[in-house]
């Protein structure tokens, strides 16, 4: 089965450091990166969709972070 995450936070090294972790547990990027402003938090926020080959059948109630 193919996983799909979509990581999110505020344009900062936080959003960097969650990216390069999903990337060093196997997950893979997908499609570009995308950014929006978040006009009742006054920040930019950024979005990057990872995906993962895993065993098994898709399961609903599996933490995908955990995978």
């Amino acid at each position: 089965m193919i996983a799909y995450r979509l990581l999110t936070h505020e344009d900062s090294s936080a959003f960097c450091h969650k990216v390069t972790e999903a990337l060093s547990k196997g997950w893979t990027l997908y499609g570009d990166p995308t950014y929006a402003y978040d006009a009742g938090k006054g920040v930019m926020m950024c979005a990057q969709a990872v995906t993962k080959d895993v065993p098994g059948d898709y399961d609903p109630e599996q933490k995908l972070g955990q995978l």
